[in-house]
């Protein structure tokens, strides 16, 4: 009967078992942080709400200028002394038909507006999106880093170990002094210190990458390296990269909607023509005086012109402070140009910089490697003591910490490249 019994608990736990590891399966690469972080970010979606909106504006635009037809109806009851010339009840029906014919250029520049709001908003997204990559791959690096610093620390935990052992069996056989191994301890000690730092280092680089992409701090891993080379940047971009800013695309936007939106207000210092036809029906007991009926029907056309004539220079004024908003919008536009060739130029440095941090801590590895094996050989043929072979062994740790943060880097820093020209 217990074994019975215990069935159901052991589904349930072979179960969590099996899911648990399926989760652990995934393991993210940059560019599936990337495809994650631009599916189920926020900013991303927020973003494309405002396109949606854009999209309903300019329909709305685009059916500016066309006829317009608008109907009511209506229930009269009336009472002396009105009812000697109207019925007591009345009802009223009337459909208006409008056709504007020229209203100074409004229809057409509002729809150009419209256009360049959604061309804008379009902008405005890329920007969200590269922006959100440089931050996912930022993260997504600083998660291997500290991954990596986690694989170092348990190795360098295991060599002081070793290192531990050998100096106790030469301080048991009086071949060595205690502070050497006292030295060796103290650097465990700190040593273990790091582990914990590294591992909370993790945890909580993962927390910003799962943030980021949507998913659980539990439910992906990453790569333990950092492959691919790290030679720099040689040529130059700059004129070709402010075509492929979004940046500039926006404020470019920006500036012809201004222009529009000036054009849009002189506009209304212009006439405008307008034709309307009105069909209306009357009901009411004799309502039609002329021929005794109780319904009258009838046609009313009609033409208007509206022309602006004296408004003490209102109108005038908001062209001229329009023209004023169009002029400094150019100039942050310029500005913006000349801010994004300089940050090319910056991050290009940076990213040359980081190549040759790379190189510089690949070679002091090497060297502090070979610096390690020879102390380790001359302490087991007894030449050299204990803290000699300590201070390559922390030599070693340094170097090799100093590759892991140069790579990881290097990384980051090319994705800052690759958003700076626009190549996201």
């Amino acid at each position: 009967m217990k074994k019975i019994e215990l069935l159901p608990l052991l589904l349930v736990v072979l179960t969590c078992t099996v899911y648990r590891a399926g989760a652990q399966d995934l393991v993210l690469s940059p560019e599936k942080a990337r495809s994650l972080a631009l599916e189920n970010n926020r900013n991303l979606k927020k973003a494309q709400k405002e396109i949606e909106a854009a999209r309903a504006g300019k329909a709305s635009a685009y059916a500016l200028g066309k006829p317009t037809l608008d109907g009511s109806l209506g229930g009269f009851y009336f009472t002396e002394p009105l009812t000697a010339f109207l019925p007591e009840v009345m009802g009223n029906a009337s459909l208006t038909v409008t056709q504007v014919l020229y209203s100074g250029g409004k229809v057409q520049n509002a729809r150009k507006v419209a256009d360049a709001a959604l061309g804008l908003q379009n902008a405005r997204k890329e920007l969200t999106e590269d922006e959100v990559l440089l931050k996912t791959e930022t993260a997504y690096w600083q998660v291997v880093d500290a991954k990596e610093k986690v694989i170092l620390a348990k190795k360098y935990i295991q060599m002081l170990d070793t290192l531990s052992r050998d100096l106790k069996n030469s301080y048991d056989a009086g071949l060595t002094y205690k502070n050497d191994l006292l030295k060796v301890n103290v650097q465990q000690n700190e040593a273990e210190l790091n582990l914990t730092k590294a591992r909370d280092g993790v945890t909580m680089a993962k927390l910003s990458l799962a943030q980021l992409t949507g998913l659980g701090e539990s439910e992906f891993d990453v790569q333990d390296n950092i492959p691919g080379g790290f030679n720099g940047v040689l040529k130059e971009e700059t004129i070709s990269a402010l075509e492929r800013r979004p940046e500039v695309d926006m404020l470019s936007k920006a500036v012809r909607i201004n222009e529009l939106q000036e054009k849009l207000l002189a506009g209304d210092r212009k006439p405008v023509i307008a034709l309307s036809g009105i069909g209306y029906g009357s009901f009411g007991r004799n309502i039609d005086m002329t021929k005794g009926k109780d319904d009258m029907k009838g046609f009313v056309g009609m033409a208007s012109l509206s022309i602006p004539i004296f408004d003490w220079g209102g109108r005038k004024q908001k062209v001229v402070e329009q023209r004023f908003k169009t002029d400094a919008q150019k100039i942050e536009l310029d500005e913006t140009k000349e801010q994004i060739m300089l940050e090319i130029r910056n991050v290009r440095l940076s990213l040359n910089q980081s190549a040759q941090q790379v190189a510089l801590a690949q070679k002091s590895l090497q060297q502090a490697e070979e610096n390690l094996r020879l102390n380790q050989d001359r302490f087991d043929a007894g030449t050299v003591l204990g803290k000699d072979v300590l201070e390559a062994q922390v030599l070693w740790q340094q170097a090799y910490s100093n590759l892991i943060d140069a790579k990881a880097g290097y990384r980051i820093n090319e994705a800052r490249y690759k958003k700076a020209i626009g190549d996201y």
